[in-house]
């Protein structure tokens, strides 16, 4: 009886509760809708009218977030609380919660904006709109309860001072909040400098200023008893070492760096940082040796250390972080032999130690991981052979330039989830038979480049690898008749040069862009191209017969290299709209005229006819093409006066040109050397030094030093030269060749020219090497060449000079070859002694260190070319001193291969007979 009245005393207390609840809750949803005061929605009426709407503002916004625009929802006359993006609280009514991201915003918010009437605010999200660059108000400190503010993504902007006059973006009030708990400034555009001293935000658990490239200063203070979770300073201007200090933010679990300019050692109080999960510490300056701190990091999932400068080993407790998904260690300096973890690695999804100094084998746990992704070895010293892979999750595998040796494993034919393979620059031999790349439908990139590998292609090979878009098997053993038609509809990049190959079965490609087949054994008429090319390179061929007008109607092509054996004339069409940029018909028999229709090309920048056997005068309209660098026309059968032209200022960018070898008449062409502005004032303080060409294929030319031919494999845009020798040009050298002031080369040798070496030719600071020879000059050597400080070749012979030898700078350098059949000269260096000389004679040190100018220094440059490359190098430089061009284009990284080592006149005259 007792149990029953319990039990319905209890179900009429519950009937009671539920009575209340409903009460209340009816309450107080009524009353929310009269609790908006009429203030708090006028004040929200005059934000909304602040701006003006356009979906631009948020067009970054992602994240899963909706954009759209929020405030054109907002009627007049409705409760201000029941508005999107409006939260208030149930029983005062104020607002506390304004979320407007991705809300399409764009204006300013200056520091009288009806927004900061709202100082009851706790949560402030304004991120992915467009605040115009618009300084971060004052008014954002008086919010005293905010907890929340994201501002991040709308292009705020504003200045970051000393801490104590913080009231241009983030003011002090705001620093010291109590409430705040996250804090979301990314790219925002602040600059300046962060506060140096400690941040008093107790709560604080997110603070990300990511993206704010201008902000400077050093790893933010906070104090010891702090609750950071996350702590985003990446794509910012941060720098100095880490603080010991860093050891205190105990509840971090993600610290990314990326990109900012920190330097110094890893301190080893990062140990005490337990919680970590996310460690990013790439594209900064650290250095020394990683410690050894990750014992106590068994929570880590992400570690990137690249882009850095660490050195000596890897240190043994990585091996401990077991749940590791993410390791990244590539691009620094670290060194000994890959080490083996103590538990393995079950979740490791991604390994990058490339672009290191690793060697002995690669470690067999790396072929045992059952969720890796992707692998970076490359760049480094590994030996031996390519092990087993034991699961097919891999998606791409790099072992670029290592000492790799033996055949390809053939698990790799059994990754079915492979889209990229590269294993270019080994030691790796065999035969590949197409037929096993049949499993990797996957597959878009295949590099095999620069081994030892031969290939047979079976009948059925054309339906594999439907997905490849890029295709380098250059530098390696394969020979016969090309038939792996792969990829027809997706192969864009596709690079057989320097192979044995005498053929192509077809070429059925729809989106081929680049087709490399330089330096192979192709031979008969030249292939029609797909019409996607734009790199057609088919140079050092054994290819013949006339070059079809179809070749120049491809509008897309932009490089075409033709160095083979062809004869006729060059096509005379080139369609209107062309992306044509350089043009190499170098080393064949063409003959006829230059076709008037290159002027159409507006995009050339090279353009390379030596020799052939065109027979034209000089294609003075081809002045008119705006981007026209180079213009190579040397040894065919060019002749005529090279007279004015209608053009008002012709070859305006052109900075290389070579004429030589032609029958060219009359004066010098002063109109054109007057017109090359591109040779006259090149900053290149102020010039991004880079090669001509693209990111795939670089220009090239020869350049005669004495009678030496040298072929610069890569032309920095910074080079200029002018080569008319061996022509047939009177009269007087012009004195406006001094006004081209960067001017590295000039060469006038074999001409007829006559009267005095122009004083002007002073002001040629840059000249590197001037070649006059063979001409019939007259009167003395100006003394005023010796201001000229990088000249290091020099060649005045046979001509009429007299008097003194001048002295001094680099005129102590050239020896007798310079000057010989000048039979009114004296003084050093020849034997000749002048009359009254009062210039002072070198002393026998003198004598001796000229005797001595040949340096064994380069010399020892064959060591990365080879002996015999050493050796031409070294008696280059003995016949013409140790020139400084070739120190500045070595330590410019400019890579020059001698190809040719005859004297150009004999090569020339053979080529012209012929």
């Amino acid at each position: 009886m007792g149990k029953i009245m319990i039990s319905k005393f209890l179900l009429l207390c519950f009937v009671l509760f539920l009575a209340c609840s409903q009460f209340l809750l009816s309450s107080s949803f009524s009353n929310s809708t009269k609790l908006c005061p009429h203030g708090q929605s006028l004040a929200l009426h005059q934000f909304k009218q602040s701006f003006s709407i356009h979906n631009s503002s948020s067009w970054e916004c992602n994240g899963g977030t909706t954009s759209y625009p929020k405030i054109e929802y907002w009627k007049k006359g409705s409760d201000c609380c029941s508005r999107d993006g409006v939260t208030c609280d149930l029983v005062t009514g104020h607002l506390i919660e304004l979320d407007l991201s991705c809300s399409w915003l764009s204006g300013t918010i200056h520091p009288s904006s009806t927004l900061f009437l709202f100082s009851h605010l706790q949560s402030l999200n304004l991120s992915f709109n467009n605040f115009n660059g618009f300084s971060i108000s004052a008014g954002f400190g008086r919010f005293s309860s905010l907890m929340h503010l994201n501002l991040s993504y709308s292009l705020f902007s504003g200045l970051i001072p000393e801490i104590s006059s913080l009231q241009l973006v983030f003011p002090n009030s705001l620093l010291n909040r109590s409430s705040l708990i996250s804090l979301h400034l990314s790219e925002c555009g602040l600059y300046g400098r962060f506060p140096d001293h400690d941040i008093n935000l107790p709560k604080l658990e997110l603070l990300s200023l990511f993206g704010n490239e201008d902000l400077s200063g050093n790893f933010p203070r906070f104090s010891e008893n702090n609750f950071l979770i996350d702590l985003d300073l990446s794509s910012t201007n941060f720098s100095g070492e880490l603080p010991a200090s860093i050891g205190n933010l105990k509840s971090l679990q993600t610290l990314d760096l990326y990109y900012c300019e920190f330097s110094g050692t890893i301190p080893t109080s990062l140990e005490n940082l337990t919680q970590i999960t996310f460690l990013h510490l790439e594209i900064n300056h650290f250095c020394g040796k990683i410690p050894n701190v990750f014992d106590n990091l068994r929570n880590l999932i992400l570690l990137d250390l690249s882009q850095n400068n660490f050195n000596d080993q890897l240190p043994p407790s990585i091996g401990n972080l077991t749940n590791l998904y993410f390791i990244d260690f590539s691009y620094n300096n670290l060194e000994e032999v890959i080490p083996s973890p103590v538990n393995g690695f079950s979740s490791l999804s991604h390994v990058g130690l490339g672009y290191n100094l690793f060697n002995g084998t690669i470690p067999s746990w790396l072929y045992t991981l059952p969720s890796l992704v992707e692998l970076d070895l490359s760049h480094n010293k590994l030996t031996g052979r390519v092990g087993e892979f034991q699961f097919d999750s891999l998606e791409k595998i790099d072992l670029r330039m290592n000492e790799l040796h033996g055949s390809i494993p053939s698990s790799i034919f059994d990754l079915v989830n492979l889209r990229y393979l590269y294993l270019s620059t080994n030691k790796l031999s065999g035969v590949l038979e197409t037929s096993k790349f049949e499993k990797l439908r996957n597959l878009t990139q295949l590099d095999l480049s620069n081994n030892m590998l031969s290939l047979t292609m079976s009948s059925n090979s054309n339906s594999m690898l439907p997905n490849i878009e890029i295709v380098d098997l250059s530098h390696n053993n394969i020979s016969g008749i090309w038939t792996w038609n792969m990829g027809k509809y997706t192969l864009y990049h596709l690079n057989l040069s320097y192979n044995s190959m005498s053929g192509f079965e077809t070429q059925p490609w729809k989106s081929m862009q680049i087709l490399d087949l330089r330096s192979n054994l192709l031979q008969g008429p030249l292939p029609t191209p797909p019409n996607s090319i734009f790199f057609f390179l088919v140079s050092h061929n054994k290819l013949s017969g006339e070059i079809s007008p179809l070749i120049c109607k491809v509008s897309s092509m932009g490089v075409l290299d033709l160095r083979n054996q062809f004869h006729g004339t060059i096509p005379q069409t080139f369609l209107k709209g062309n992306s044509m940029r350089t043009l190499d018909f170098n080393s064949n028999r063409l003959e006829g005229l230059v076709p008037r229709s290159l002027i159409i090309c507006r995009e050339l920048e090279v353009l390379d006819l030596g020799n052939n056997k065109i027979n034209d005068t000089f294609p003075y309209w081809l002045g008119a093409l705006p981007k026209l660098q180079v213009l190579v026309l040397c040894s065919n059968h060019f002749h005529g006066h090279i007279g004015f032209s209608k053009i008002k200022s012709p070859f305006m960018s052109l900075r290389i040109i070579d004429l030589a070898h032609n029958d060219f008449d009359g004066d010098l062409p002063e109109m054109y050397l007057r017109s090359l502005k591109a040779t006259m004032n090149i900053d290149e303080g102020n010039m991004t030094r880079k090669y001509m060409g693209g990111n795939y294929y670089q220009d090239s030319m020869m350049v005669t030093i004495k009678g030496l031919e040298i072929e610069f494999v890569k032309i920095l845009n910074t080079f200029t030269t002018i080569d008319l020798s061996s022509n047939k040009f009177q009269g007087e050298i012009l004195g406006c060749i001094g006004n081209l002031h960067s001017l590295r080369g000039l060469n006038l040798s074999h001409n007829n020219l006559t009267g005095h070496i122009p004083l002007s030719f002073r002001n040629l600071k840059m000249l590197e090497s001037l070649d006059l020879s063979s001409n019939q000059l007259s009167g003395r050597i100006p003394e005023e060449l010796t201001s000229l400080t990088f000249l290091e070749v020099l060649n005045l012979s046979q001509n009429h000079l007299t008097g003194f030898i001048p002295r001094g700078n680099q005129f102590g350098t050239f020896g007798n070859d310079s000057y010989y059949e000048n039979s009114g000269l004296c003084g050093f260096p020849l034997s000749k002694r002048c009359i009254n000389d009062e210039t002072p004679e070198l002393s026998t040190e003198e004598d001796a260190e000229f005797e001595n100018k040949f340096d064994w220094k380069f010399m020892l440059m064959g060591y990365g070319f080879g002996l015999i490359l050493g050796l031409s190098l070294g008696g280059l430089i003995f016949l013409v001193g140790k020139p400084r061009w070739l120190v500045t284009m070595t330590e410019e990284n400019i890579q020059k291969k001698i190809t040719r080592v005859k004297r150009s006149t004999t090569y020339r005259r053979e080529s012209r007979r012929n």
